[in-house]
């Protein structure tokens, strides 16, 4: 793997230079874009919107535009902007990792120290797996300001961008009605239901299997074979009454 930002995790006064590596890979189908005619690649192209010709990569640069006029903002200015968040993942606070809601998460990365035996690196995870806590933080990647957790996995720190609170639209707009009114047998039905699916999370479990199926119809096409496809057969509820559908549910074998 190729790291992709090189700086430190600082807590307090103690300072663990690291780098960072990816830890997240897509599991789609790479997918080419082509003429349906001849089958020809379709290019995408940098155009010059005067002069309609196509632009060098090393001619293009970024700008903001004010006062009608462009501003061309350079590398050094991105690192000038905040140049101790763009090397220092600096953790400003421990919170309990079970209070981030899952809807804050955006991706992760692996981090290495820079030397094998780094005793601050191996201090701060396990003091992180033993006190359930994780480091909240801010650096700059890619010239973008990012919110993140410092957390355990395993036997590596991990770093994980999470968004920043205004990101998360409001609920307001939902039309979800707040005084639906649950009967207690209902609600005990619900958690005994819940309980009979409880389980431990093992994501290993789980693989991306509509592309395996999409990849079996594309080899089969290349064939000349179309694949016999399974019809989708809907489960109907018998009647409307949510107890009755609970308690089928709830007498109805995992798996079945």
């Amino acid at each position: 793997m190729r790291s992709i930002w090189k700086g430190s995790i600082g807590f307090g006064l103690v300072s663990i230079p690291i780098k960072l590596y990816s830890a997240v890979q897509t599991s789609s189908l790479d997918l080419d874009m082509l003429d349906s005619r001849d089958h020809s690649h379709i290019r995408y192209q940098r155009v010059n919107e005067h002069t309609h010709k196509e632009v060098p990569y090393d001619k293009i640069v970024k700008a903001y535009k004010l006062n009608d006029e462009y501003v061309v903002v350079e590398e050094r200015d991105f690192e000038d902007a905040a140049p101790e968040k763009s090397k220092v993942i600096e953790i400003e606070s421990f919170v309990d990792i079970a209070d981030v809601n899952p809807m804050f998460y955006e991706t992760s990365y692996y981090t290495e120290p820079d030397t094998k035996k780094n005793k601050a690196y191996a201090l701060l995870l396990q003091a992180l797996k033993k006190s359930g806590k994780a480091g909240l933080a801010r650096f700059v990647l890619r010239s973008t300001e990012s919110l993140c957790i410092v957390h355990p996995v395993e036997h590596v720190l991990v770093v994980t961008r999470i968004r920043f609170g205004q990101e998360i639209r409001s609920t307001e707009d939902l039309n979800i009605d707040n005084d639906v009114v649950v009967s207690k047998k209902e609600l005990d039905v619900g958690l005994a239901l819940i309980n009979q699916y409880a389980e431990d999370f093992d994501v290993s479990k789980f693989k991306d299997e509509y592309n395996d199926e999409l990849l079996k119809i594309i080899k089969a096409k290349a064939k000349g074979k179309r694949p016999t496809i399974k019809k989708l057969k809907p489960h109907k509820a018998k009647g409307d009454d949510l107890y009755a559908q609970l308690m089928e549910s709830l007498n109805t074998k995992k798996g079945a």
